[in-house]
């Protein structure tokens, strides 16, 4: 599991590889990931959007930009959690995934929490650290 916290903005991520959606033979690969989002601030945050950076093992970049997440801008209030799954497909056994949240708070103040650096590895992959 990977964890990050901003401004008392908790975002934990899990990636599990999905067998079953993958075919090594044709290079695709996929991976799930459930993102879990906790407000231990003082305020409510709206999501507003989401990016992500996403590296496959060549160092291909694909950059994902948009609004909310899974079609939702959740509204957090303190002490609230947020949880979704979502996936990825990759043309490489590994890769590697970063991102950022932009969050609004009820008087109208935009800030960005960061999600963790996360990687995809396939199982029985070596893993080579560059």
């Amino acid at each position: 599991m990977y964890r990050a916290v901003t401004r008392e903005i908790e975002v934990t991520v899990e990636p599990y590889y999905l067998e079953e959606q993958s075919d090594p033979e044709d290079s695709r690969y996929v991976w799930g990931y459930r993102i879990q989002i906790v407000n231990r601030s003082a305020k409510a945050v709206r999501l507003m959007t989401r990016y992500w950076n996403i590296t496959d093992a060549n160092g291909h970049v694909d950059e994902v930009d948009g609004p909310g997440v899974i079609g939702q801008q959740p509204v957090l209030q303190p002490g609230e959690s947020y949880e979704y799954s979502s996936g990825c497909p990759l043309d490489t056994p590994s890769g590697v995934m970063f991102g950022h949240y932009s969050m609004e708070t009820n008087d109208g103040e935009v800030f960005k929490v960061g999600i963790p650096a996360f990687s995809l590895d396939a199982p029985g992959q070596i893993r080579v650290l560059n």
